[in-house]
């Protein structure tokens, strides 16, 4: 019962943070919106998130990939675990990346890394 509960805290807590992100006014919709831009506005380097998007995506396809099988079928559930790290930290890349390509796109020089907090933006 407590591990349910426990993981239920966690979906719930990751579920919040893709709907509100980091203290920005951002929602779900503007986040998912951005996203072709934001790849447009890196590939034609305007927008200096070539090297994040590349980890975003190299961690989404060794998730989708199988190659991610190997650890299943020799340690189950731990196998799993490192899947749910890994898309764990896409959510969050992604959130922290989207909205530091909304502040930017609106003019607003965005912190590297760390939380975006209201009125905490250089």
């Amino acid at each position: 019962m407590g591990r349910t509960l426990r993981r239920t805290a966690a979906f719930t807590a990751l579920w919040k943070a893709l709907i509100t992100g980091n203290g920005s006014s951002a929602s779900l919709a503007d986040r998912l919106g951005a996203m072709p831009r934001m790849v447009l506005a890196t590939l034609r380097g305007r927008y200096d998130g070539l090297g994040r998007l590349m980890a975003i995506t190299a961690a989404t396809l060794y998730v989708v990939s199988p190659v991610d099988m190997v650890p299943e079928a020799f340690l189950l559930v731990l196998g799993l675990a490192d899947d749910v790290i890994i898309v764990s930290w896409i959510a969050g890349a992604l959130i922290s990346e989207t909205d530091r390509f909304l502040l930017w796109e609106n003019g607003v020089k965005a912190p590297v890394g760390g939380p975006i907090i209201d009125g905490d933006v250089a």
